[in-house]
């Protein structure tokens, strides 16, 4: 269970219901989460719901619903390239980096992961230490710093918004991969 840290005499603890406003095509992935969440209560659950798709996980990984598409391997890689590139802008935005941070061509990314040859487990392991930097990283964040805003393809974001996406984003392709792949 998740504790927050007293910070200058303050509990840390935001909720989507917090965010200033919802991120233009973010808001997809950020609104698959309950309003009055909590971010530390998230990574948390993402966790929970991580382990009970494991096995699937490992049972058809090499799976494609239909040629081309991606495997679920495939779909874990992208999460671990998701969620490194979504935390580093993270922390770029809460040391208050002004510059406009590129975007990702997620397909790119995919064709060069080499994710086809890895083990399920391996990627899980990494996928289970990305998670972890990522909470301590926002956990780290006062309350300022997690609504501070950068610009990243375009989009202006909130760092907190950045950490609900990651969460989000997970919970998407977990729906993806119940409805399309575990059958």
């Amino acid at each position: 269970m998740y504790y927050p840290i007293l910070k200058n005499n303050v509990y840390v603890v935001m909720t989507v219901s917090q965010l200033p406003y919802l991120p233009e095509f973010f808001d997809r992935y950020i609104t698959l989460i309950p309003s009055e969440a909590t971010l530390m209560s998230q990574f948390e659950e993402a966790k929970t719901q991580m382990e009970r798709i494991r096995p699937s996980l490992i049972q058809f990984e090499n799976y494609r619903y239909q040629p081309h598409k991606w495997t679920p391997k495939d779909i874990l890689q992208h999460l671990i390239d998701n969620e490194r590139i979504q935390s580093y802008r993270a922390l770029a935005f809460a040391r208050g980096e002004t510059a406009s941070l590129p975007g990702y061509n997620e397909n790119s990314y995919a064709e060069n992961t080499l994710a086809e040859g890895r083990n399920m487990t391996d990627l899980l392991d990494e996928f289970y230490l990305v998670r972890e930097s990522s909470r301590v990283l926002f956990d780290s964040f006062s309350e300022a710093q997690l609504l501070r805003e950068g610009i990243c393809s375009n989009i202006k974001i909130t760092v907190l918004a950045l950490g609900f996406q990651i969460i989000g984003h997970q919970f998407h392709h977990q729906t993806v991969l119940k409805e399309r792949y575990f059958q």
